[in-house]
C-alpha cells in the first residue's frame, strides 16, 4: 500500500517562506502522478500542485504560479514543495495525494494526514 507522510508545516509571517515535505513509499509503478492539495474550512479542496513522477512534469494552480515551487528526490522519494512570498489566504491544511496515471487524468487513491500551514502577522 502506498503510504504519505507529510511535514513541514507551521505558523509564519506574511512574506515568509515555508518548504513542506511529503515522504512516499509503496508504489509499485513508476507511472503516478503526486499532488499538493489544500483545504481551508469553508473552502473547497483545491489542488495546488501536480508532478509526473515518470518525467518530473510539473503543474500549478493559478494561485500559486510564480510562488510555489513543487519537486522531488527520486531517492529519498519524497516530494517537496518550497512556499514563498506567503499571504494570509494560504492559510490552509496541505495534503499529499497520489495516484497512478498522470495529473491531467489520475484518480487520488492515497493520502496523508495533512500538515498545517498559517500565515498571519
Amino acid at each position: 500500500q502506498v503510504h504519505l507522510v507529510e511535514s513541514g508545516g507551521g505558523l509564519v509571517h506574511p512574506g515568509g517562506s515555508l518548504r513542506l515535505s511529503c515522504a512516499a513509499s509503496g508504489f509499485t509503478s513508476d507511472i503516478y502522478a503526486i499532488a499538493w492539495f489544500r483545504q481551508a474550512p469553508g473552502k473547497e479542496r483545491e489542488v495546488v500542485s501536480c508532478i509526473n513522477n515518470i518525467d518530473g512534469t510539473t503543474h500549478y494552480s493559478r494561485s500559486v504560479k510564480g510562488r510555489f515551487t513543487a519537486s522531488r528526490d527520486d531517492v529519498k522519494k519524497t516530494m517537496y514543495l518550497q512556499m514563498t512570498s506567503l499571504k494570509p489566504e494560504d492559510t490552509a491544511l496541505y495534503l499529499c495525494a497520489t495516484g497512478y496515471g498522470y495529473c491531467d487524468a489520475v484518480n487520488y487513491h492515497y493520502w496523508g494526514q495533512g500538515t498545517q500551514v498559517t500565515v498571519s502577522s
